[in-house]
């Protein structure tokens, strides 16, 4: 995948690097810092009750409603350093504050908000979360300008349902893109690193083939309602467009509303949400290959190849594989194959991660259903917090 600001590989868990990376090549972060101000939490609006879209099927209403919310991030780098950077954000309330990915302001010493009337004006950096890539800035800027948008909830958010992007794609300014939701539940790697030099993943991610470039990064993924349902942040794209840089092949990925909408108010509280931590490597996928080199009943679930000494998987009783296969390596059998967490199956990599994140904090005590040894067991483990590199 590629961030739409730089490149990105999938790989890592809530601990550990998992195996079956995408092909394609990492980048480093285009920006980052400012003076960072706290800000209260956001006051949630009320949303909308129904449907934007004309009778005929235009979008232009809908458009009109909330592209005023939608604006235009530039964040300088210092002087000479070639690290300036342009995405996309949008306001949340009407105090100033203004949600983006924080990979857009991740390098900058100065951050300039462009609104759709004209106005522009100087942001500060008020909070953010590398294992969201999630960052609020805040603006002073006149009531007229700050026209808040509604935060919708993504987990009623089904496949198929359309979608719309806005945000400034290679500097075209409010650029409206239209798609379908393709996916939910996806991962994807975040900015923050584990002591092994890994990366831990963000859960909760949905996938649209809304076309998204660079420049898209922190603009928002609504529904037909006008509702953000995700902040837009990364594209899978082996192609380049304008400049060499990644471009559009409908494989694109925003972090979900309700992820955002549960870190924000300790985001903004604390500076810091704190994530659960399993400590566990898995396969990402089992195919029908691995699976009869495993011995497995399933091709569904979360195959251990790892777990972190002392960590909550390992002192919880979770299981890795240890027995050699004969002309296979960096695969071993033995290891637990998590197929349920508390009663709910668990399909791959991506639910478990997902469901993790979305329902527990560090200290909760999950129920790992697993296969072992021929049979099911349920293994009972307390979470941990995410350790820094």
């Amino acid at each position: 995948m590629k961030r739409i600001l730089m490149v990105l590989v999938v790989l890592g868990v809530l601990a550990m690097a998992c195996s079956g990376l995408l092909p394609v090549t990492k980048a480093t972060p285009t920006t980052a810092v400012a003076t960072a101000t706290q800000t209260p939490l956001p006051t949630p609006t009320s949303a909308p009750a129904t449907s934007l879209v004309g009778a005929d099927g235009s979008l232009a209403a809908l458009y009109d409603k909330v592209n005023p919310g939608v604006v235009t991030i530039i964040a300088y780098g210092p002087a000479g350093s070639g690290n300036d950077a342009l995405g996309s954000g949008f306001v949340i309330d009407t105090k100033g504050d203004i949600l983006t990915n924080m990979h857009v302001i991740a390098s900058a010493t100065q951050i300039e908000v462009d609104f759709p009337s004209g106005f522009m004006t100087q942001g500060t950096i008020a909070a953010k979360d590398p294992d969201s890539d999630v960052a609020v800035i805040h603006v002073d800027a006149p009531a007229s300008e700050l026209h808040p948008l509604t935060m919708g909830d993504s987990s009623k958010v089904k496949i198929g349902d359309p979608v719309v992007a806005i945000g400034n794609p290679f500097a075209l300014y409010n650029t409206l893109t239209f798609g379908i939701v393709s996916a939910k539940g996806r991962t994807d790697e975040s900015l923050s690193s584990t002591s092994d030099s890994s990366f831990y993943l963000i859960g909760d991610m949905i996938q649209t083939d809304a076309a998204l470039n660079p420049g898209n990064s922190g603009g928002p993924l609504f529904n037909m309602r006008g509702e953000v349902i995700g902040i837009n942040r990364s594209i899978l794209s082996p192609s380049t467009g304008q400049g060499g840089t990644a471009s559009n092949t409908g494989l694109g990925f925003a972090v979900s509303s309700n992820l955002v909408q549960r870190i924000l108010p300790d985001l903004l509280a604390t500076g810091k949400y704190d994530y659960p931590y399993l400590g566990l490597g898995s396969l990402s996928e089992i195919h029908l290959q691995i699976q009869q080199e495993l011995g497995l009943p399933y091709t569904y679930g979360v195959y251990i190849i790892s777990v972190v000494a002392g960590g909550p998987a390992d002192t919880g009783g979770l299981r890795a594989g240890t027995v050699d296969i004969p002309n296979v390596t960096d695969l071993k059998k033995g290891g637990d194959l998590i197929i349920a967490i508390n009663g709910q199956k668990v399909n791959g990599f991506g639910d478990m991660v997902s469901y993790i994140v979305m329902n527990n904090k560090p200290g909760d005590t999950v129920t790992f259903t697993v296969y072992r040894d021929g049979g099911t067991v349920d293994v009972p483990v307390t979470l941990g917090s995410r350790p820094s590199a």
